[in-house]
């Protein structure tokens, strides 16, 4: 495994979760200190783009993370940047290049919407994941039964086959990101409506409960509740996820998912916001010791 040279350092149990995160997150790595190296030599994109006879928009669509590395791009790149140590080249050069290989969800590529590829790839990155539900159990904690129920609210036309396929990816994106040695915390804050509707029928609710009083004791899982009795509150507007990254050259992504497209928020002041509306659920909802006795209840309910 190598050991990444690049601004703070990587550490080689991060590197392996952005090896696995897929091409996404690597290209935004790889963009990142790029963009750290041509400003430390006070070049603009104008003059960086001209020195590797491409134009301005190419460097900072690089720099983004918005498209794939040749490695002549980099090399020439990391020469005019002035990176002359060859294992810090090296690295980067190795990056680059696995940022241009198939990701991990390949398998499932004929059930994985072109708008959720990016999700796929910047969760497996996360160190940290906030999420609140109004409508469903979240994806990354729900049951086979469960999940297989709510593709078919979605998709009902499909063929038993596809929704399979479906569930086996939500069950293997739960396995790649809970399993793992050096899991992300994850902050979930699930509406009361939606442990109380019976998706499925109610012996699938009762193991879809039971599943999260198990996952709730996990070290690197919180599960609140936010009760009917809250009332009004911060999310009311619909489902939040946001990923943090152990990384400071990438920044915080909110995710908001629509029926048949997301958006991908990364502007400071759209992320701020999204924080610290999370941060007032958490607040309104029932604290992790209630939710878990909460959940009992609805289970005893169900």
């Amino acid at each position: 495994m190598v050991t990444v040279p690049l601004g703070g350092g990587v550490a080689d149990s991060a590197l392996l979760a952005y090896r696995q995160a897929g091409p996404t997150v690597l290209r935004m790595l790889v963009g990142a200190q790029l963009r750290r190296l041509r400003e430390a030599q006070g070049l603009t994109c104008q003059s960086a783009g001209a020195a590797i006879h491409a134009s301005h928009s190419k460097i900072s669509r690089l720099e983004l993370g918005r498209r794939g590395f040749k490695q002549r791009d980099v090399a020439e790149l990391l020469t005019l940047y002035g990176v002359e140590d060859e294992a810090e080249r090296a690295t980067l050069l190795t990056l680059a290049e696995l940022a241009t290989a198939p990701p991990w969800w390949r398998e499932y590529a004929d059930v994985v919407p072109r708008w959720f590829e990016d999700y796929l790839g910047l969760e497996q990155a996360a160190s940290v994941i906030r999420t609140y539900e109004v409508q469903f159990v979240p994806g990354l904690l729900q049951t086979p039964d469960y999940a297989r129920a709510v593709v078919r609210l979605a998709h009902g036309d499909y063929s038993e086959a596809t929704i399979d396929r479906r569930v086996a990816l939500r069950m293997k994106r739960q396995r790649l990101l809970l399993d793992r040695a050096n899991p992300p915390k994850l902050w979930a804050v699930i509406d009361e409506a939606a442990l109380r509707r019976p998706i499925g029928g109610a012996a699938t609710m009762r193991a879809q409960l039971q599943h999260l009083l198990e996952v709730a004791e996990l070290p690197n899982v919180t599960v609140e509740v936010m009760p009917f009795s809250a009332g009004g509150h911060a999310a009311a507007g619909g489902p939040i996820t946001l990923l943090r990254f152990p990384e400071d050259d990438i920044h915080d992504v909110v995710y908001l998912e629509q029926l048949t497209n997301a958006v991908y928020a990364t502007k400071t002041a759209d992320v701020d916001h999204y924080w610290h509306v999370l941060n007032r659920v958490v607040i309104e909802a029932e604290p992790p010791n209630a939710s878990v006795k909460m959940l009992q209840r609805i289970l005893r309910e169900t």
